[in-house]
């Protein structure tokens, strides 16, 4: 098969036979082979009747329904696991995301060799106010530079082009989806693109995605991912360095307070006792500290990391 079409969708009733008849079109001018796989995030409209629908009238349907809300990440992952196809596109359901785009990506990924090709809607932000542009932007700059992908603009773009070796070498889960190139690079798939893609105007409803939640929910999961990638399989290398050091400084401390007390008893100079100097409890609260954080990082050498029940979940129907 050439192309998997992988669509998320919430509340898109509306949206999905257009959408569809868009991606067929397309797809048949081309003459690719093709399946396009919705996945139903828990809608609580008529989304997934629609879907059925469609499946009954072009067998390259298929459906996937969440018995609950999940969100966009736990959407894709069920969508790559499924997706059969030797390219993996990637689009938002609102008719945002043009098909027409889907031949040239398709083309990078096959002829230019890339291995994901991500979407730079550069007419995007043209009528956007000011509190969505600027923490965009400020989002899009930090990913650059913790993930060290330079040459990306949007990472947040739902339209991507991926070989299908990539989509079935990483995991997305919680709200990973905005860093999926930085998924890929750490698996290894290092020839990340992007292409600039046209964006319209919503047709139908409003955005499901809005407010500042998104974007400090958007730098916290970067701070979760840089953090598993540098130290997830070696937390003695974090904890462990820490933790001794914060003992190292309590240690030479107390001695100094010691030492101290010594100096002053071989003298005969007057001098309190240990206990009553503020200095030992420092020094021995960050010795317990750094004891703390040395079986910290010990325990998470012997915890793996990957829980078997973080992408489980609950499908209601699928066709």
């Amino acid at each position: 098969m050439d192309i998997s079409v992988i669509i998320p969708l919430f509340n898109e009733e509306e949206s999905l036979p257009e959408l569809h008849a868009w991606i067929r079109r397309v797809m048949q001018e081309h003459g690719f082979s093709y399946e396009v796989i919705f996945v139903d995030d828990g809608s609580t409209d008529t989304s997934w009747s629609v879907i059925d629908n469609l499946q009954h009238q072009y067998p390259e349907v298929k459906g996937i329904k969440f018995r609950r809300n999940y969100g966009k990440s736990p959407a894709l992952f069920c969508g790559f696991e499924r997706a059969q196809g030797d390219v993996v596109i990637t689009m938002d359901a609102d008719l945002q995301d043009s098909p027409d785009e889907i031949p040239e990506l398709r083309r990078m990924i096959v002829e230019d060799g890339y291995d994901l090709v991500s979407g730079f809607k550069m007419n995007r932000r043209k009528g956007d106010p000011l509190s969505k542009t600027i923490p965009t932007k400020l989002f899009n700059a930090t990913a650059r530079m913790v993930s060290g992908i330079h040459n990306l603009h949007d990472f947040n773009c739902g339209l991507k082009a991926y070989r299908r070796e990539v989509v079935k070498n990483i995991e997305v889960y919680g709200e990973m989806h905005r860093y999926i190139p930085y998924l890929a690079k750490n698996a290894g798939f290092a020839k990340i693109g992007e292409k600039p893609v046209h964006h319209q105007a919503r047709k139908f409803g409003k955005s499901k995605f809005m407010g500042w939640n998104r974007f400090v929910n958007g730098y916290l999961d970067l701070l979760s991912l840089w953090f598993l990638n540098s130290f997830g399989m070696k937390p003695m290398h974090v904890f462990g360095f820490i933790g001794s050091l914060m003992f190292f400084i309590g240690f030479v401390a107390a001695a100094v307070v010691g030492a101290n007390k010594l100096y002053c008893l071989a003298t005969g100079m007057p001098a309190r006792l240990v206990t009553e100097s503020p200095y030992f409890f420092l020094a021995l609260t960050m010795m317990i500290l750094g004891t703390q954080l040395f079986v910290a990082g010990f325990l998470g050498e012997l915890i793996s990391r990957n829980s078997a029940e973080r992408n489980k979940y609950q499908i209601e129907k699928e066709i």
